[in-house]
């Protein structure tokens, strides 16, 4: 029975990368013609693969609904807190995670800092969106008119000199933030407050979150956050990974 399930999983990937007939499904899975027309019709009725017109075999939309359905139905918060828990116990700094929403940007998770001076936040709260690192990266996956049309529509506030002033700016950092892939904030909000962030994928490669690492500069300079980068941007690949199936769950210091 578990060689039966092995083959008839084994005909998925095939098909995913287009149709193909009874005798190119036999040969990638190395069995007789009617094995493999006995597990296309178990998949065919199932709604998993379907039989088109000119007798070659494609993904079926009962596959593809499940799939989709699976991606709506992932907590990518449940998934993110634990490696987010086990990067701060490293670097003892604010951790959060956040998400693009109905054009804003929102914290969905935090763990505090252990240090007694800290960065004010709180979940569910709207971020200071042209300025804060995990805006940059959300927006910056955005669709380019979709972009520059929400770009036009923002206001700039100038939080502290190093705020960002306009559009322009802001499209040009975006395009900066895209091409390197990870964002930072070094004082662009609060004069004392430095944050780095990487962003989390789905199965698509698009983005669906970003986190990051926030501490005053009393306790860290930007300079020294910095070289948390790296572990931060394994966090957000080991998130990814997990989120969009591509690896199972670990244990989080696996990851940094």
């Amino acid at each position: 029975m578990s060689q039966t399930v092995d083959r008839a999983l084994s005909i998925l990937p095939l098909l995913a990368e287009g149709p193909a007939d009874l005798g190119q499904v036999a040969d990638r899975l190395g069995v007789h013609k009617s094995t493999a027309l006995r597990l296309l019709r178990t998949l065919h009725e199932h709604g998993m693969v379907y039989r088109q017109s000119d007798q070659r075999y494609r993904l079926g939309a009962r596959l593809i609904a499940l799939a989709q359905e699976a991606m709506e139905n992932l907590d990518i918060r449940e998934i993110a807190h634990p490696h987010l828990v086990r990067l701060n116990e490293l670097c003892g700094h604010t951790v959060h995670l956040a998400v693009y929403e109905e054009a804003e940007v929102l914290y969905i998770d935090k763990v505090e800092s252990r240090y007694p001076v800290r960065m004010y936040s709180r979940i569910g709260k709207p971020v200071a969106i042209t300025v804060a690192a995990v805006a940059k990266l959300l927006l910056a996956d955005l669709p380019e008119a979709e972009l520059r049309a929400l770009a036009e529509k923002l206001d700039y506030p100038l939080y502290t000199a190093r705020s960002t002033p306009n559009a322009p700016a802001f499209l040009k950092e975006l395009e900066r933030v895209r091409e390197q892939g990870w964002a930072t904030d070094l004082g662009g909000h609060e004069e004392s407050i430095n944050c780095v962030a990487a962003p989390i994928r789905g199965a698509d490669g698009k983005v669906v979150a970003a986190m990051s690492v926030s501490a005053p500069n009393v306790v860290v300079t930007a300079e020294e956050l910095l070289t948390l980068l790296p572990q931060v941007r394994r966090t957000a690949d080991a998130i990814s990974g997990e989120y969009s199936g591509r690896t199972t769950a670990k244990d989080p210091k696996d990851t940094v």
